[in-house]
């Protein structure tokens, strides 16, 4: 009996020490510290942010294209010597070409949200012939209007893209925020399996300590004659399953934290603390809200529903294009011109340009253009009749994934509530297994019960405690997974959204 004593005490200072000899660094973890890790290390999250960048960039780009626009062009020079001809009755002419040419135009344009425009452009363009020693300046200034006819009755190139801009960083900002949730269920399903593990090790420890005080009991019991042999050694055989027991607790524990510590890039020398977390709110679950929240924010469901949109969208676009196009365009112009020999003085040609401009009339011009497809041996119609049918596609699928959503989160909800009653009925469980406990061990010591009795009640003190530790792990995973799964904190009672859509 005196080794199996000395083996205890052995393995108790190893595993008190074991981690001191082989650790680098100790960790204090609490679940929001590792989230806030796993959020910072996280891959796919990091991944899923830069896509919710883009989409961010895209949906700025698509509004922006709403307002006024400045460009400027320069040439500054353009200098060429070439042979050009003309073709009139004589024949054809072959003559040389010297000259250099310097332009500068700004054009503001203003977009309109019927997808056309309205600007206004300005102009200096100059020219020096080297062969006919002069040289000539325009100034031109024009107001126009630019307008799609099919823009008015069928298909708005410029709104459509702002409307899939703002679709792509609604889906995004969803994603991310989806990814999030799942990450946290991962982590607390890591950390709360660490502390599942922890307190095991414990009960297991507990266990062992009082499987300990029962042997020495029963020994000195032996001892004095008042049991026979077979219950001493049976109380031997007990501790060194209690033994064992601890053993696997111990490397149990040491599984769960090399998990968690994977998840969280820290080093597998490393230790880690966790915060003992047994306490637990009672938390009251509406389902009425649950589904609320949950059909308005699902993942599944607003892809589905954007799937939807995008597929009008897609009609839309491919209706346009067997049916009537066209645009409207106007302008009204100024232009004034100046030649000059090459020895007239430059200030004097934009003068005498600027003022023909002042003096002659405005030009202007109206244009209506048309374009009436005919015959396409029903190409377009047959790209129409594909897209209707994948809108309704689309619907059936969205149809289909509310009724799953739904289910997914009725079970949840049953889940969270069920875990509950359980853990607050195991609880008295454990009030009733130590009280029985401790009347079985001061009836062995009197000698009213024998060993197998007292084991007995100890097996079920230590499967009480260790029940009772798994349904506090269900309930708390159980409201995790309700928040992923609803996009709404229940204990907190707020929704849980994503960025906000920049405005227009």
């Amino acid at each position: 009996m005196q080794p199996l004593q000395l083996r205890i005490r052995f393995l108790s200072v190893c595993v008190l020490f074991s981690g001191l000899l082989f650790s680098q660094e100790t960790h204090n973890l609490t679940l929001p510290k590792c989230q806030q890790i796993a959020t910072r290390n996280n891959y796919q999250l990091r991944t899923l942010q830069e896509d919710f960048r883009i989409a961010e960039y895209e949906l700025k780009a698509a509004i922006n294209r709403f307002k006024t626009n400045v460009e400027l062009r320069l040439t500054a020079p353009d200098y060429s010597e070439t042979i050009s001809s003309l073709q009139d009755s004589t024949g054809t002419n072959y003559f040389p070409i010297k000259q250099a040419s310097y332009s500068g135009n700004v054009r503001i344009n203003q977009p309109l949200p019927t997808d056309g425009q309205v600007y206004i452009s300005s102009g200096v363009y100059r020219i020096e012939d080297y062969y006919k020693n002069e040289q000539s300046t325009r100034l031109n200034t024009r107001i126009g209007l630019e307008q799609p006819i099919e823009a008015l009755y069928a298909y708005n190139n410029i709104q459509s893209a702002l409307r899939m801009a703002r679709l792509n960083y609604e889906l995004s900002s969803r994603r991310l925020t989806r990814a999030r949730l799942d990450l946290n269920y991962q982590i607390a399903q890591a950390y709360y399996g660490l502390l599942q593990a922890f307190e095991r090790e414990k009960i297991a420890r507990q266990t062992l300590n009082l499987q300990e005080e029962t042997y020495e009991l029963a020994r000195n019991k032996y001892r004095a004659g008042v049991i026979a042999e077979v219950e001493a050694l049976q109380m031997e055989v007990d501790l060194g399953e209690a033994v064992n027991s601890y053993d696997l607790a111990v490397a149990a524990r040491q599984e769960a934290a090399n998990r968690l510590k994977q998840l969280l890039a820290i080093d597998l020398s490393d230790s880690l603390k966790v915060a003992s977390e047994l306490d637990y709110p009672v938390v009251t679950v509406n389902l009425d809200t649950a589904l609320t929240y949950g059909l308005k924010n699902r993942l599944e469901i607003r892809e589905r529903e954007i799937s939807r949109e995008q597929s009008k969208i897609d009609i839309k676009s491919t209706k346009v294009r067997h049916q009537i196009t066209g645009s409207i365009s106007a302008y009204y112009d100024f232009i004034g011109v100046d030649q000059r020999a090459d020895d007239f003085p430059l200030s004097h040609n934009f003068e005498n340009a600027w003022q023909e401009l002042k003096r002659r009339p405005g030009n202007r011009g109206v244009a209506l253009t048309i374009n009436i497809p005919l015959w396409d041996w029903g190409v377009n119609k047959a790209r129409v009749q594909a897209a209707e049918a994948r809108l309704r596609k689309a619907r059936m699928a969205l149809k289909e994934e509310k009724i799953t959503v739904e289910r997914d989160i009725r079970n949840s909800v049953n889940e969270v509530r069920s875990s509950l009653k359980r853990l607050q009925l195991l609880e008295k469980n454990v009030q009733v297994a130590e009280r029985s406990f401790n009347i079985s061990r001061e009836r062995f010591a009197n000698g009213d019960i024998n060993s197998q009795a007292l084991a007995l009640d100890r097996n079920r003190l230590s499967q009480a405690y260790n029940s009772r530790l798994s349904a506090l792990i269900t309930y708390k995973l159980a409201l995790s997974d309700l928040k992923r799964k609803t996009f709404y904190d229940f204990q907190g009672k707020r929704e849980i959204t994503g960025s906000s859509s920049p405005g227009m």
